[in-house]
């Protein structure tokens, strides 16, 4: 009889005591590489953050963390942990918009998580058309790589996001944007400009730059087959998440990198790059919008992003695909 109890009285307690603040020390401290790094984030001191991570861990009868010289890591309950509070974490944050549309129900406020490549013609002539729409609407994007981004929405932080895909958490939904063809690209200071006749074998042994993504266990995959079919696989000198530093990087030839062909095209018109094989048959990559269908939208998010669902279910792919 006693052990029938146990789990609803230990669930109510849980319930009563546990503190949020704990929560978010802990979610700062699984974002972080030490519990030193976490206190420097939370402005804490570190004994009294782990005083704190001690406190969570009693109430939820687990430990957390596994910590030792060099190691920092979560356990399996951390884990979970750590993913439910996330979750607690976007709805608290959420709570001041909430609040703000039951007295003002005209204006909201937007936030895009956007990745830095997103050159899509079809995404800004949604911006414009709501923004004439809905002037009293506020906007914020940020930009931050592809997992980021997926993260963010995920968390609930932002509304939706514009990103590169690699592997999809079913409690989100996705719908492709548009898809553009990469190539590779160099700077005028490189040997290869300017070069013509060129072959997939005269890239052998150059260096190359690229984005942190560029791998072939992320969502770059088939542009890093296409540098490691040129024999440039392991020679990357450079990274960013940023395609304005993977440009910037490859301009002032530090080495041979990706671009969208449709974002290149103006840079290899004004001569401040040049394209080099492969020619033929360039990878394809997909992006998407990733929305949380569990996150509670404010009038003028589910306005933006059902606009921007609306017109990608009214445009053919081949109107959405960028050569």
């Amino acid at each position: 009889m006693h052990s029938s109890k146990s789990t609803p009285d230990r669930a109510d307690r849980m319930m009563r005591e546990l503190d949020w603040n704990l929560l978010r020390s802990f979610v700062v401290l699984a974002q972080s590489r030490s519990v030193t790094e976490a206190a420097h984030k939370l402005r804490l001191t570190q004994p009294s953050l782990s005083t704190a991570l001690k406190k969570l861990e009693d109430r939820v009868g687990r430990r957390l963390i596994d910590r030792k010289p060099g190691y920092f890591e979560l356990t399996k309950a951390g884990e979970v942990l750590y993913r439910e509070a996330v979750d607690i974490q976007g709805s608290i944050l959420r709570l001041s918009t909430l609040m703000r549309e039951m007295t003002d129900e005209v204006t909201g406020h937007v936030r895009i998580a956007l990745a830095s490549h997103v050159v899509c013609p079809l995404f800004d002539q949604v911006l414009a058309e709501f923004h004439a729409e809905h002037p009293g609407a506020t906007l914020s994007i940020d930009v931050l790589s592809s997992s980021e981004a997926v993260s963010s929405v995920s968390g609930r932080f932002s509304s939706f996001a514009v990103c590169l895909v690699h592997t999809r958490n079913p409690k989100l939904e996705y719908l492709r944007l548009y898809r553009e063809f990469f190539g590779l690209f160099c700077g005028p200071p490189h040997p290869l400009f300017q070069q013509t006749g060129l072959t997939r074998a005269d890239l052998e042994g150059h260096s190359a730059v690229s984005f942190e993504t560029d791998r072939l266990q992320d969502a770059l995959k088939p542009v890093a087959l296409m540098r490691a079919e040129a024999n440039m696989g392991e020679l990357v000198v450079g990274t960013s998440s940023h395609l304005e530093e993977v440009r910037r990087m490859i301009i002032a030839g530090l080495g041979i990198g990706p671009l969208p062909l449709h974002v290149a095209q103006r840079d290899v018109a004004d001569g401040m790059m040049w394209q080099v094989p492969p020619y033929e048959a360039p990878p394809a990559i997909d992006v998407h919008v990733v929305w949380n269908p569990k996150a509670t939208l404010n009038r003028a998010e589910q306005s933006l992003l059902t606009r921007l669902q609306n017109q990608i279910d009214s445009t053919p792919m081949a109107d959405r695909t960028y050569r």
